[in-house]
């Protein structure tokens, strides 16, 4: 989004647990939430990614009362290394541990147009 407007939008492929909110680490879901991007990690199994700033205090604080880990390393990624020919294929069914996958042509897009520290809002 740009000035309240939505510049883009990609479908995407979530946790293999798509329905409810992340609580746990391991529960294959995909955190909801407002965050932020916090890093563009060059060294991903996947290509490409962008770290989310998952989980957020009040998350962790939630997960420990639960006597749970709150589970971590989400990013927005592209397809898997070596898996790029699948293109949009991989939308068909969800398959992340918890990330938000994209095409490799789309990572490039927000690779580039996405700064650290740019909010980014999940939701189902």
């Amino acid at each position: 989004m740009q000035g309240g407007k939505v510049v883009a939008s990609y479908p995407a492929s979530l946790g293999r647990q798509p329905v409810g909110a992340k609580a746990s680490e391991g529960d294959m879901r995909t955190p909801e939430g407002v965050y932020r991007i916090s890093q563009h990690k060059v060294d991903s199994t996947c290509y490409r990614a962008l770290r989310i700033s998952y989980p957020s205090p009040e998350q962790q604080a939630a997960a420990k009362a639960a006597g749970r880990a709150p589970g971590g390393n989400i990013m927005i990624h592209g397809l898997k290394n070596g898996w790029g020919w699948l293109g949009r294929c991989h939308r068909w069914w969800d398959w992340t541990a918890g990330c938000v996958a994209v095409t490799n042509a789309e990572m490039d897009l927000l690779w580039d147009a996405v700064a650290d520290g740019t909010p980014v809002e999940l939701r189902p």
